[in-house]
């Protein structure tokens, strides 16, 4: 019975006690659990017929005092959520390009209770990152899956967002959103401002750049501070307006 299952099972007072914070605000391992699943579910990418690639590098971001709390379970709990991806990545049939990682880090300007997860695709092994003390984490193989057919070419990808039950593909290398009528995306939201966020793309990859907002713009609910490189599954918020950026495949007529 691992880490996870004790605390779906009830057994707060072996894991969860750990992770409750002087303000009242907990932190519990079936809630990054969940967030993990979820972040996967929207990270994917189809890249074929009866093929979704998901997510496999995840980091976790808690405030320093949780930080301090899940460092006592350490690598024993990095691999007990790497065995929960696995088992949901084979449940919803995903094909998963390597092995599964799960790193915590903190972020002295979380607040205590609060929880981030950040969901990336990435290719063979996960990459060295800067060693961070007491940081933590854990690899597990990801499950065997048929490789795809040879005669299944790579689809082109375009930038795409999506918005209020619209999609708005990125054909610009500057799209501005706002309010106002004479930004590229308006956004009917008080609580944005005229020209609020760029989506600029650069060398390959693409950033939300804050335009000097008075209500700031935030990714994966961080603050964008300047500006924030965009993934696939990656949600804007600006006002009360949410964004999913997806890199999506382009059908017949370079429509996504």
């Amino acid at each position: 019975m691992g880490l996870v299952d004790n605390v779906e099972r009830g057994l707060e007072k072996l894991v969860t006690s750990v992770f409750r914070g002087s303000n009242g605000g907990e932190v519990q391992p079936v809630e990054i659990a969940s967030k993990l699943r979820n972040q996967m579910d929207r990270g994917t990418l189809t890249v074929a017929q009866g093929r979704t690639t998901a997510p496999n590098s995840f980091t976790v971001t808690l405030a320093p005092a949780d930080f301090e709390r899940v460092k006592k379970y350490g690598t024993a709990l990095a691999e007990e959520l790497c065995d929960v991806v696995i088992a949901h990545a084979k449940g919803q049939h995903y094909t998963l390009t390597g092995q599964v990682e799960v790193s915590f880090e903190e972020d002295a300007d979380a607040r205590e209770g609060a929880l981030a997860v950040d969901a990336r695709i990435s290719r063979g092994s996960p990459t060295p990152r800067a060693p961070r003390p007491g940081t933590t984490s854990a690899a597990a193989p990801a499950p065997s899956t048929p490789p795809p057919a040879a005669t299944v070419a790579t689809p082109t990808l375009q930038p795409v967002l999506q918005m209020n039950g619209k999609r708005y593909g990125l054909n610009s290398e500057s799209i501005i959103l706002g309010r106002s009528s004479d930004a590229d995306v308006e956004v009917d939201d008080t609580g944005v401002s005229r020209k609020h966020l760029e989506i600029r793309s650069e060398h390959g990859k693409v950033w939300a750049v804050d335009l000097g907002s008075t209500n700031g713009s935030y990714v994966n609910g961080q603050k964008v501070d300047g500006r924030a490189e965009l993934f696939d599954g990656s949600v804007i918020s600006m006002g009360r307006t949410r964004i999913t950026f997806r890199m999506l495949p382009q059908r017949s007529g370079g429509r996504p």
